[in-house]
């Protein structure tokens, strides 16, 4: 008999964690019996328990007809053994990150069910084809991940192994609308959609701060002002925990033999090892009282000087500079509308993947009265200023007091190739086209999984076809050139676009 065969409307979940519970809630509440099994004796019942007082709760708030409530609590049955599973039709596989704890799992699954039964794991990380490798039939096997928290968030993942049946992952997608979920549709690959675009958000923080560029709480302040995420990418690793991060991390990384624009930070590892593991700990980026950050007050600006000195834009990037000359003309500034600065001018460069220094040289400034600002997303909120490896502490107050003299708020980093945000968001829209290009998923879907998981202002493509697949593009081979590190190389589905000028979506 085919595994195409209808699933019945009774499923089992194997593993009764945080998310095993997740997943019993939004299943149970569809209107499926669920059969919750936990090897740990008592587990499975405490689950179904909290399972019950997470109801009540959105009764007492009005979320949830009482009625409702109980019929699903009602629909949860608990075992501490895998013998009771065999007749049903759905088992999803819920346990610890580990590959071999999962085929092992999936093994017996598979001696306990019947032909017709669907298998699916909840896998974050690891390869659909390498976990049902040792099953006897793969075809029947596929991924169905939710995001943690599972009642909450909307999207879910269905993802084919090699050897999947297409009636399983349609029958999947089919009980993913049923149970009130979005779904996208992915290809097996390492970390599939969504951890692999979230590794640029995270890693690529991670590299700033060991590089010295900034501090975490900068880092924080920019993608959350500037950019416009919910959380900056620290408070982000603090918020899941650095000792569920960076295993997902290295896995993504090693599955995809050490391709580099995965590849973890130190600075992760030595954290996870001195136990600095985020709000569960206390400690991690950022230390922790009664469960909420304790952050240091930013820096007052400096004060104006008595004299400040007149100002020269740079024309190397002239859109950037009219951003600049803009905001500057309205800020009461002396500007120096000449091909060269004066010798007692502020000179402002505006590089797009350049660091502050090379800049400087390459237009033949002098670097000591050399700042560079930010103007991938504008000057508006917050404004990023850096400096030259010499630009004079004079210099570099006098461009800190003259652009907070509105009140926006203003982060100095030292010098790097690209600023925190430019660095950052162009990660994030590389990785997704290389999802892209590689058929992972559909463009659309790239940016609604993104959005729906992950929160994001924007879908990664639409962040880069908003701000400029141009500008994205010279961003990243200036950070090529600067560093000579393939993490940063161009993918084929940006390069070819940004040749065309067409958008990120179009074509195939």
């Amino acid at each position: 008999m085919s595994t195409a065969a209808a699933v019945a409307t009774s499923v089992s979940i194997v593993g009764a964690g945080a998310m095993g519970q997740g997943i019993a809630q939004v299943f149970a509440l569809a209107g499926f019996d669920i059969l919750l099994c936990d090897s740990q004796p008592g587990v499975a019942a405490a689950a179904r328990d909290k399972v019950a007082a997470q109801l009540a709760r959105l009764v007492q708030k009005g979320k949830l007809d009482a009625g409702a409530a109980q019929a699903a609590v009602g629909r949860i049955a608990v075992a501490d053994s895998l013998a009771a599973i065999s007749e049903v039709g759905l088992v999803i596989e819920a346990i610890v990150e580990n590959l071999q704890a999962k085929q092992s799992l999936l093994e017996k699954i598979e001696d306990l069910v019947g032909d017709d039964c669907i298998i699916a794991s909840n896998t974050s990380s690891l390869s659909i084809t390498t976990l049902a490798s040792r099953c006897r039939r793969p075809q029947r096997v596929a991924g169905l991940h939710f995001f943690n928290p599972v009642p909450l968030m909307r999207l879910v993942e269905v993802i084919d192994g090699l050897r999947t049946e297409a009636a399983v992952v349609d029958k999947l997608a089919e009980i993913g609308a049923k149970i009130g979920k979005e779904v996208v549709r992915v290809k097996d690959t390492p970390g599939f959609l969504v951890n692999q675009i979230g590794r640029g958000y995270t890693l690529e923080a991670m590299h700033l701060v060991s590089e010295g560029v900034c501090s975490c709480a900068d880092v924080d302040r920019v993608m959350r002002d500037v950019a416009g995420f919910r959380m900056g990418p620290f408070e982000l690793l603090d918020l899941v925990g650095l000792d569920v991060n960076h295993p997902a991390s290295e896995a993504i990384y090693t599955q995809f033999y050490h391709e580099p624009r995965y590849r973890p930070s130190v600075l992760m590892e030595s954290r996870v090892n001195a136990g600095l593991l985020g709000r569960k700990t206390n400690a991690g980026f950022y230390a922790y009282k009664d469960g909420l950050p304790v952050n240091e007050p930013e820096g007052a600006p400096p004060g104006p000087t008595a004299a400040m000195p007149p100002v020269w834009v740079s024309r190397d990037e002239p859109g950037e500079a009219d951003v600049v000359v803009s905001l500057l003309g309205g800020l009461g500034a002396a500007m120096e509308v000449t091909d060269k600065p004066s010798a007692g001018a502020l000179c402002i460069v505006t590089p797009l993947g350049e660091d502050a220094s090379r800049c400087a040289a390459r237009q033949g400034l002098d670097p000591v009265r050399t700042v560079a600002v930010d103007t991938l997303f504008g000057l508006g909120k917050r404004r990023t200023l850096m400096s030259t490896c010499v630009t004079g502490s004079q210099w570099r107050d006098a461009a800190h007091a003259l652009f907070a003299r509105d009140g926006v708020p203003v982060t100095v980093i030292r010098d790097s190739p690209g600023f925190i945000s430019q660095r950052i968001i162009v990660m994030i829209v590389n990785v997704a086209t290389a999802l892209a290009q590689s058929r992972t998923a559909r463009p659309a879907d790239i940016d609604k999984a993104v959005k729906l998981a992950l929160s994001y202002p924007q879908g990664p493509l639409a962040f880069g076809d908003s701000l400029g697949i141009g500008r994205i593009g010279k961003v990243l081979n200036n950070l090529y050139n600067s560093y000579g590190d393939p993490r940063y190389r161009v993918n084929l589905w940006l390069a070819r676009r940004v040749a065309l000028g067409i958008s990120l979506h179009e074509g195939e």
